[in-house]
């Protein structure tokens, strides 16, 4: 994939300062409305969509990233890369430790996805530029971020216990640069299963769609599991290649 923003590709050797300022950056060239496929393309095959995720080494300076593109629920492509892991990992600073790494991987993606699907958060950042934002902006390519947590926002409605396919909006406080009540994302309970409370997905903007437009996106990624299949079917992917590197 070719980078349409190379300028604000994430420096791992900058200061934290330096960081923050590329990231308010970000949030200024993102778009959080809607210039992405629709959902129905996406559940249709009619839209590429691009998994991506990490997985890290017995060596702690190394990761593997991996990118598994889907068309209709089918695989098409995978790839990885092995890369340096020059910074540390501080919170909301998760783009400058895995944001290489995950461009690495994708620039070996043939064709361009049309969508990619990222673990880790979008919007909602204090920021409003979490990893996927950042590659989503890096790259000129629409972008949605899947979190397992909640980096920051508050949720309209509790969480627990709640049905396969519920959701309610996060939105801005305090800790968000953003105005007081933004829509920044939604908590997402893509699975429920009788035998365990699973907790919900956090998912937000990265770039080229709107949050109620992300969340739509993520259910018509499909699979069977609490992760949309792209993320997932990546993870799998980084653990197999790292379990290899390691050995």
């Amino acid at each position: 994939m070719r980078r349409a923003r190379p300028d604000l590709a994430p420096d791992p050797e900058a200061d934290t300062d330096a960081m923050r300022e590329t990231q308010r950056a970000v949030a200024a060239a993102a778009r959080f409305d809607d210039d992405c496929p629709t959902p129905d393309a996406v559940a249709g095959g009619d839209a590429l969509v691009a998994g991506v995720d990490q997985a890290f080494l017995d060596d702690p300076d190394r990761a593997v990233s991996a990118a598994v593109a889907l068309r209709g629920g089918r695989v098409v492509e995978r790839v990885h890369a092995v890369s340096p892991l020059a910074a540390p990992y501080v919170p909301g600073l998760l783009a400058f430790r895995e944001g290489g790494p995950a461009l690495g991987a994708l620039a070996r993606l043939d064709p361009d996805p049309d969508l990619l699907v990222v673990d880790g958060s979008g919007r909602i950042h204090p920021r409003q530029a979490g990893l996927a934002t950042h590659l989503g902006v890096v790259l000129g390519v629409p972008a949605v971020g899947v979190a397992k947590s909640l980096l920051c926002g508050t949720p309209d409605e509790a969480t627990d216990g709640r049905p396969t396919g519920w959701r309610t909006p996060v939105r801005a406080g305090d800790d968000v640069d953003a105005p007081a009540r933004t829509v920044v994302g939604h908590a997402y309970q893509s699975r429920q299963f009788d035998s365990g409370v699973v907790n919900p997905l956090y998912v937000s903007p990265g770039h080229r769609t709107s949050a109620e437009t992300a969340t739509d996106l993520v259910a018509a990624c499909g699979g069977d599991y609490k992760l949309p299949e792209p993320t997932r079917l990546a993870d799998r992917h980084a653990a197999a290649v790292g379990t290899d590197q390691d050995g």
